[in-house]
């Protein structure tokens, strides 16, 4: 039985599989990792801060905002990191778990550009008396939001609620408007790290390269060809995506398309170059997989694609805030949803040109083409 020729194959292919170190750590190691990380970040802990707006004018301030809470107790209180001030208020307890709301004083143009940008999910307001909820309906994290506080703040005798829920459907403020330039960002990365570093490995797997060096074509016209092909399918795919966005949901470019375009060249440089590091030297498809997993992976979860980063502890916001989908996604979002343009994005396609360029420098510098 074991001189079976279909048995003697068996073997020979996991033989190979794990004579390779290399692909072992990357098949059963690496997602062992992941799985680790990802569920410590993501597991349900037992304490999270959420932020909300609070719209409030001067005299709100110098009266003082409990009068319109009176049912709770808010803590004033300091933020360590931004410095800004804050009411503090808990819901939960040890057995369902407590969330800090820290209810912040801000201004009707700030608390939409803090729903804009994910820093909150809700806006308070009072108007007679009557507290105001304003957030958009399709948003399961506002809505949570909203059924806690106004448990805290009414009780649980509806009839005696004073409140009032105001649906935001202004364009910007949408849970969708956050949602598609995050996706046209994240197709970036995706489309160019397996475009690139998986077309290069794979070559190099299959002595493509090899005989690429043997023909009289230099070697830089062989990289240009990758990455102008993934210029062209990625455009593509940013118009099918928008039009799409644009008519069923109304989606718009508020800002300035010259610096859309430029932003979004941009981060096809950075990535295109990370894709050529990562791809220089790999001759296996099973690292190769590994290694374009553990730089998307991360990145995909952490830069605020699905939901916002600000949920995360705020220690580590500054370190997601550095990456380089993080950039490109938060320019998108300013562009589309801030009408922003040239002046408010230009530290993001300075970083992202200069990223790409020396990641590809660098992946040029110890490229293997055999």
């Amino acid at each position: 039985m074991l001189k079976s020729p279909l048995i003697q194959l068996i073997l020979i292919q996991i033989r190979e599989f794990y004579r390779e170190p290399g692909v072992v750590f990357w098949s059963l190691l690496f997602p062992i990792l992941m799985a680790w990380g990802l569920g410590i970040a993501f597991s349900q802990k037992a304490e999270i801060t959420k932020t909300v707006a609070f719209i409030a004018n001067q005299q709100q301030l110098d009266e003082g905002i409990q009068k319109y809470f009176p049912k709770v107790e808010l803590e004033y209180k300091q933020d360590s990191i931004s410095q800004s001030h804050f009411y503090g208020i808990d819901y939960g307890n040890e057995f369902i778990g407590v969330t800090h709301y820290q209810i912040e004083p801000v201004s009707w143009q700030q608390a939409e550009l803090m729903v804009k940008r994910g820093k909150t999910p809700l806006i308070l307001s009072v108007n007679d008396e009557r507290i105001e909820y304003h957030f958009d309906k399709q948003n399961s994290e506002a809505k949570l939001a909203y059924l806690q506080l106004s448990s805290l703040f009414n009780g649980v005798n509806i009839e005696q609620q004073q409140w009032e829920i105001k649906p935001m459907t202004e364009k910007g403020t949408r849970y969708i408007d956050f949602l598609i330039p995050g996706l046209l960002a994240m197709n970036i990365m995706m489309s160019t790290m397996w475009g690139i570093s998986y077309t290069l490995i794979e070559a190099r797997t299959k002595k493509l390269l090899r005989r690429m060096v043997a023909t009289p074509m230099p070697k830089w016209q062989y990289i240009l060809s990758l990455f102008i092909a993934r210029v062209i399918l990625c455009v593509v795919e940013a118009l099918i995506v928008f039009t799409f966005a644009y008519y069923y949901f109304n989606i718009t470019i508020g800002g300035s398309l010259m610096a859309f375009a430029i932003l979004f060249f941009s981060g096809l440089v950075a990535f295109a170059g990370i894709a050529v590091l990562v791809g220089s030297r790999t001759a296996k498809t099973q690292i190769g997989n590994g290694l374009i997993n553990f730089i998307v992976m991360p990145m995909m979860l952490l830069s605020g694609i699905y939901f916002s980063y600000h949920n995360f502890p705020k220690f580590v916001v500054p370190y997601i805030q550095a990456l380089p989908l993080t950039m490109l996604a938060d320019g998108v979002k300013a562009i589309f949803n801030e009408n922003a343009g040239i002046s408010e994005v230009w530290k993001y396609i300075v970083v992202l040109n200069a990223l790409g360029v020396t990641t590809f420098a660098i992946g040029l510098r110890f490229f293997k083409w055999y």
